[in-house]
């Protein structure tokens, strides 16, 4: 989970939206190598209004109405901080006009640089663990089927 306070690298699925749905009338757009699609986006329950951030896209299939992507999502000055989790979905706008859905599966947060911040894995001491929760009354044990208490008499066991 990340707080989008700054810009953040996302991964998931984009969705355009048909033209009849009020997207874009040229359909999905085309990229190529040197071409990155910008655009505005917000994400629920925000809107275009008071919660617009700016979006790049890029590495999805050229004129595909759903892809893969990944991209870099910016948030607008002044706007207070999101909250961005795999499985939010981003609204992508080209003004105040939806345009696309990006489902996000990955979140990583980038430094001023750019660079992708990796939070450090902390070391994880796992001795001296206590119990959480007082150990539970034993069940009743579960009574096996005739066939399976065969198997485990002694007339059936395996001789050692």
């Amino acid at each position: 989970m990340v707080m989008m306070t700054g810009s953040l690298s996302i991964r998931g699925t984009v969705v355009w939206l048909t033209p009849q749905q009020g997207g874009r009338v040229s359909g999905p757009p085309e990229p190529d190598y040197d071409y990155d699609y910008t655009a505005t986006a917000y994400l629920p329950p925000r809107t275009a209004d008071d919660g617009q951030a700016g979006v790049a896209l890029r590495r999805f299939a050229p004129g595909a109405w759903r892809s893969p992507a990944e991209g870099i999502l910016v948030p607008g000055k002044g706007n207070r901080a999101q909250q961005v989790v795999p499985g939010c979905i981003v609204v992508v706008t080209e003004g105040v006009r939806p345009v696309a859905l990006f489902t996000v599966e990955e979140v990583y947060a980038l430094a001023p640089d750019g660079t992708p911040v990796v939070e450090p894995v902390p070391d994880l001491d796992i001795t001296g663990l206590t119990t959480l929760r007082p150990p539970a009354e034993p069940e009743t044990p579960y009574r096996h089927s005739t066939a399976a208490s065969r198997w485990s008499t002694p007339d059936h066991a395996d001789a050692s």
